[in-house]
């Protein structure tokens, strides 16, 4: 595995670090970590990033600007940027040009609103189908709570307005595959809003194959970087397993 550190990806000097295989690259997966949009980093541990590089797969986490710093929706686009990184910078990557993006709790939220509200990727002359697929793990569909918070108004209301993934659901005819991922016990009102995100998409004809759901035991994000009985990355796992269907 070859790795590729603090690469600043736009002009507000945030970074990513690229995994790399030692062969050739058959597909990229863009990374965003959770933390409510107030916490967590880019690093992960080096079996997760093995998982992906041992496949073929380069795998791109990228850092964001954040609460309380940060003002929506900067988040938004400097995320759109890294992934805008990945699909012009494919030199570093192999040739490489199959996208895959996703990622945990915020990070969810974050690959939803690249997914279906157009605006940030096309601001980089990428449409979100120019994505070959998304993960969206334990994301929140409907206007984050910290973007609740930070404009002053309770964290726990459930709102959909432009900021909420599920508000551009059916802008357009047609989307990239995607994964969801969900606890049984996750955080509160999360698996029940995950279910009205997959029949909200089922109203518009979104279905099986195109998009998949699943459902893990377990606490929020709790899979993320653990070890099954075999010794491989349970989340590396179901992320590879839907990248190799869709390239």
């Amino acid at each position: 595995m070859k790795i590729l550190k603090d690469i600043a990806y736009n002009s507000y000097d945030q970074k990513l670090d690229v995994y790399l295989p030692e062969g050739d690259v058959k597909a990229v997966f863009v990374f965003f970590h959770g933390g409510g949009i107030e916490t967590g980093d880019k690093k992960v541990p080096d079996f997760f990033a093995e998982h992906f590089t041992d496949r073929d797969i380069a795998l791109i986490s990228a850092n964001y600007r954040m609460y309380p710093d940060a003002k929506y929706p900067e988040f938004l686009e400097d995320s759109a940027d890294a992934a805008a990184w990945a699909y012009k910078n494919s030199s570093v990557l192999g040739g490489c040009k199959k996208i895959f993006l996703g990622g945990s709790s915020a990070g969810g939220y974050i690959s939803m609103m690249l997914c279906f509200d157009g605006k940030y990727l096309m601001r980089n002359g990428i449409s979100p189908t120019d994505i070959c697929g998304y993960v969206h793990n334990a994301g929140q569909p409907t206007k984050h709570f910290n973007v609740l918070k930070y404009s002053g108004v309770d964290s726990r209301r459930v709102i959909i307005d432009d900021t909420a993934p599920l508000y551009h659901i059916g802008l357009a005819e047609k989307y990239s595959p995607m994964l969801f991922l969900v606890s049984d016990n996750d955080m509160v009102n999360r698996y029940e809003q995950t279910m009205l995100t997959i029949s909200t998409l089922k109203h518009f004809g979104h279905t099986q194959p195109d998009v998949e759901l699943k459902v893990l035991q377990g606490t929020h994000c709790s899979h993320d970087f653990k070890r099954d009985e075999n010794g491989e990355s349970v989340f590396g796992k179901l992320i590879t397993d839907f990248i190799k269907k869709h390239i």
